[in-house]
């Protein structure tokens, strides 16, 4: 490497956010970044010579990254509480050399200002809470606009009012919003009219749903490509997702379905607001508020190894988790009374509901929530010959399919002898699937059943080795 060359990388290494650590194979420390001294809590000059196991022993690294590497010989991530307090994301990788690993290059970027961030958000959540509580109205202080809006929403439950309302707060800033929930809780109208509140709101609102895209096409798709980037392409190239976003909203759903290449692309177009075409060497800017949601927990596909820890927390920084339906059952009369009076509009009659459904309305679980809650309604609109709407019956519309059949109950409640919990929900999974295979259409219908991503059912079908039926 040339002289220019290393002070290219030293200027690299000492402007960097993250922190740098070079381990070699025993764990001793080879060198570090300027600035993890103020992090971990100890001088450049002490820390190099130091081996990661003193480290570790000392409580400077909690855990040490690197010490994982040497027992895996794989790449890591992890969380770290330094010796100063702080808490930081680290990754790292191993560098082999004829089979022999000589070097761990880890870096790590410090999450402290990013929880702190959090905290305060948890905090305003807790005392604007304690203020609707105080308040007779529900919505002192906000204009006249917000009641229309939540009328709008169909919201009459507290918990409702109180997300709506902690939106409106947040909606100013272009901070990234993580919608938790159920499938059908509602995530896609609240992120609608976050952006609407937002200073973006005369920019575009693009809705992507991650687990709809074949991985093959995801890239030329959220990128874009250049003419002739691949065979197929159109002749005149094509601006991807992310770049249609700009000065807008760009709503991910079903984050948890990104396959993981893409993980560490959106990562970097996150941290350099730039995308790169396919078959272009040119940055492109783009500057657009992220939001996302899912239905998964995504804590848990990051100790799993299917998402990543750092993308993890890039997205974690304001979580707004809906309450499924059921947990808010006073929404529903003002959601049945809404869907009601689309579905006269598209059919051009007037029906209104039979006295006697609105207990089932009431008393149902609704595992879909308002989804299903939309679905159940039309199907009961479109079995009803009168002008009043009874409860459907599994037959009454032909080409609507009826529900599953249940699975038999030995196989729910029943384990077989010497059999494990995993074998146990592996065989449960089986005939549910099984029995959606025989009475629904498609992968797609299964998957609307089920509350979940279509790809995901193409991949559980594949493991039990089913296919559709009908």
């Amino acid at each position: 490497m040339s002289e220019i060359d290393q002070e290219v990388v030293r200027t690299i290494v000492e402007t960097a956010n993250d922190h740098f650590f070079i381990v070699d194979g025993s764990g001793r420390v080879l060198d570090v970044s300027p600035g993890a001294a103020a992090v971990y809590g100890m001088a450049r000059e002490r820390l190099i010579g130091s081996s990661v196991q003193r480290l570790e022993a000392e409580g400077v690294l909690k855990p040490s990254i690197s010490l994982e590497v040497i027992r895996s010989g794989k790449p890591a991530q992890l969380m770290q509480v330094t010796g100063t307090g702080r808490r930081v994301i680290a990754e790292a990788h191993p560098v082999y050399v004829n089979g022999r690993l000589e070097r761990i290059v880890s870096r790590s970027r410090d999450l402290t200002d990013l929880q702190l961030l959090q905290d305060e958000y948890a905090l305003l959540q807790k005392r604007f809470s304690e203020h609707l509580k105080r308040s007779q109205s529900g919505v002192a202080g906000e204009d006249g606009q917000l009641e229309d809006m939540l009328e709008s929403l169909e919201i009459r439950s507290q918990v409702m009012r109180e997300l709506a309302l902690l939106l409106k707060r947040v909606a100013p800033s272009d901070a990234t919003v993580l919608m938790l929930g159920e499938s059908g809780v509602g995530k896609t109208a609240f992120a609608r009219q976050l952006h609407r509140w937002s200073r973006r709101r005369e920019g575009p609102f693009l809705e992507v749903n991650c687990g709809a895209i074949p991985e093959n096409l995801f890239e030329s798709e959220m990128f874009g490509y250049q003419p002739g980037a691949f065979s197929g392409a159109a002749r005149q190239g094509k601006a991807g997702l992310l770049e249609q976003a700009h000065g807008g909203t760009l709503f991910l759903d079903e984050i948890g379905e990104l396959p993981l290449l893409m993980q560490t692309k959106l990562l970097k177009v996150i941290q350099d607001g730039s995308v790169t075409r396919l078959g272009d060497t040119r940055q492109r800017q783009v500057d657009f508020r992220l939001v996302v949601a899912t239905n998964q927990d995504l804590a848990k596909r990051v100790e799993s190894g299917a998402f990543r820890l750092d993308l993890y927390y890039r997205l974690n920084v304001i979580p707004v988790t809906l309450p499924p339906l059921r947990e808010r059952r006073e929404d529903i009369p003002a959601l049945v009374e809404a869907c009601l009076e689309r579905l006269n509009q598209r059919y051009g009659q007037r029906k209104l509901l039979h006295g006697s459904v609105w207990s089932e309305l009431m008393g149902c679980e609704w595992p879909g929530n308002v989804r299903e809650l939309e679905n159940w309604l039309e199907r009961a609109w479109l079995s009803s010959a009168g002008d009043l709407i009874h409860s459907p019956t599994p037959g009454d519309i032909a080409g609507v399919a009826p529900m599953a059949p249940p699975v038999a109950a030995s196989a729910r409640t029943e384990l077989a002898e010497d059999e494990g919990l995993a074998a146990y929900l592996a065989r449960v999974e089986s005939d549910v699937l099984q029995a959606l295979c025989h009475s629904l259409p498609t992968t797609y219908a299964i998957a609307e059943r089920l509350g979940i991503s279509q790809p995901s059912v193409v991949r559980k079908l594949k493991r039990h080795g089913l296919r559709i039926q009908r």
